[in-house]
């Protein structure tokens, strides 16, 4: 394993390592949604970035352009990743769920020089993008657009020695923008290299390990903790073109998985499908995930399919996760852990002072811009100014930690309901709703109240042939929770708004929007 990214440890700097070492050895077995498979080795890898970055260097690209990404999961993701990497170039993914005005608004904040995407995005990235374009996933041009393939076959050679150097932003992520437009959050390579320690340590990962990604590989979770702690150690990577609750098993016995991450939300999806013989039969030896589900979620998950699951904690803006649940000892799945190796945190009031145990408080967290934490937000000094002060990153999520060290998150400061002078974390209403065996999902919110500031309101997404009333579901509450807590309307909703990675999205719920 290497040391802490220092120096000039760079992205490309590491899978030049892993390929001079380990030229064969597997790095990314790739499986679309018709089951066909691309395998690629560590050689393989540096081959098709290295031809890569000769195409955007002939397209202009140089050192600290921005190069928009605009894809499903798919091989050539890696390759434009590194490919850019190698110029000194700065990556921009974005979602390929995202309507035209917001990935107009992001690839003009980003002034990103040139889009890639696939022929099925081509019309919005088109309406969208003012520079360049180029198209993956087909040999030849599509409506004109330039394919990738295709410049491979032209690309010419050049000296790219030096390009880059730890500290240079490798990425700009941008977030989901749950109250206002997205942030970009900037990556460096030391950031991308420090998170892949913090997690192949964390994880025991070895070379012979195989990571299923299942997650949107333009989000940080895949970046993050899947594809930096296998680069890190020289392991592989096994990359579904999207998650499918129904094939996600499948493919991780076919594939030799060892290892997965996921959220909440494919792990309900997960576990409201038939169970087969062969759910336990794969090689995973642990799955992380965050955001939380019930006890008798996790007890079913990790029995049907023969291994644990760890919950942690971690922003974008974070890089490393801050908190985990150990691989080994005891594990405590409705909290988000205990400390990182090497983690300083605090949990502090509104005033800044460090509360006492079992209080409840906002968690900071110590780093180096640039280095473990991000290197800032792009554009705006402001925001970044407000969110890293004196070397301490302000989450804006309340945290408590109990007495065995265990840090318990209650909810983002944003999401906590003001009832006629008490505040009420919405996550513990959710807790005590999502335990009722009829429901199987809900999401607590504070509407306008003119005589308590506000009201709380649940909707409610009910479990597959079962049935509930408002009242019977009010009365399961009041038996639970102190009587201003106790829902004052619950509404039923066939699914909630979500992001592409599972989160509930509440605030189209206070705008009186749906799925």
């Amino acid at each position: 394993m290497t040391a802490l990214a220092t120096g000039a440890d760079t992205l490309v700097s590491e899978l030049e390592r892993r390929a001079a070492e380990r030229p064969s050895s597997p790095w990314l077995v790739f499986e679309d949604l018709d089951g066909a498979v691309v395998r690629r080795s560590y050689g393989q890898a540096l081959q098709r970035a290295t031809g890569t970055a000769s195409v955007l260097h002939q397209w202009g690209v140089r050192r600290g352009d921005r190069v928009h990404l605009h894809l499903w999961n798919c091989p050539e993701f890696y390759d434009l990743w590194f490919g850019t990497a190698l110029l000194g170039a700065v990556m921009v993914p974005t979602n390929p769920l995202l309507t035209a005005d917001e990935l107009t608004y992001v690839v003009a904040h980003a002034h990103c020089r040139l889009s890639v995407t696939q022929p099925e995005l081509i019309d919005a990235v088109r309406k969208a993008a003012a520079g360049d374009l180029l198209v993956v996933g087909s040999p030849d041009s599509i409506d004109g657009a330039s394919t990738l393939e295709s410049e491979l076959q032209r690309a010419r050679s050049y000296d790219a020695a030096g390009a880059a150097g730890s500290t240079d932003v490798a990425a700009v992520l941008y977030t989901s923008g749950t109250t206002s437009r997205p942030k970009g959050v900037q990556v460096t390579h030391a950031n991308y290299l420090h998170v892949g320690e913090v997690v192949a340590q964390h994880l025991r990962v070895r070379p012979e390990d195989r990571m299923l990604v299942a997650l949107p590989l333009f989000h940080a979770n895949a970046q993050y903790y899947s594809t930096m702690s296998a680069l890190v150690t020289g392991s592989s990577l096994i990359v579904m073109e999207r998650f499918s609750a129904s094939r996600w098993a499948g493919v991780a016995a076919r594939h030799g998985a060892t290892l997965a991450s996921l959220f909440a939300a494919p792990i309900r999806m997960l576990l409201a499908q038939p169970e087969r013989e062969d759910d336990a039969g794969t090689e995973l030896r642990a799955v992380i995930f965050s955001q939380n589900v019930t006890p008798e979620q996790l007890d079913a998950f990790e029995r049907r399919f023969g291994c644990p699951l760890l919950q942690i904690y971690g922003m974008t803006e974070t890089i490393a996760p801050p908190t985990l649940n150990p691989l080994y000892g005891m594990r405590r799945n409705m909290s988000i852990g205990r400390p990182a190796l090497g983690a300083t945190l605090r949990v502090v009031d509104d005033r800044g002072h460090d509360v006492s145990q079992g209080e409840v408080g906002e968690l900071l967290v110590a780093g180096e811009p640039g280095t473990t934490l991000m290197a800032g937000y792009l554009g705006d000094e402001q925001a970044t100014h407000g969110a890293i002060i004196n070397g301490w990153l302000h989450t804006g999520d309340n945290v408590r930690v109990d007495e065995d060290g265990y840090f318990h998150f209650v909810d983002r400061a944003k999401d906590m309901i003001k009832r006629a002078g008490e505040n009420v974390a919405a996550s513990e209403i959710e807790s005590v709703v999502n335990s009722h065996p009829a429901v199987f999902e809900s999401a607590a919110i504070g509407v306008q109240d003119e005589m308590r500031d506000e009201a709380i309101k649940v909707y409610v997404v009910l479990a597959n042939g079962t049935s509930a009333t408002a009242d019977e579901l009010t009365a399961w509450c009041a038996t639970r929770l102190a009587k201003f807590k106790v829902p004052g309307s619950i509404e039923f909703v066939e699914g909630l708004p979500r992001t592409s990675v599972g989160k509930i999205r509440k605030e189209v719920l206070r705008t009186g929007g749906r799925v």
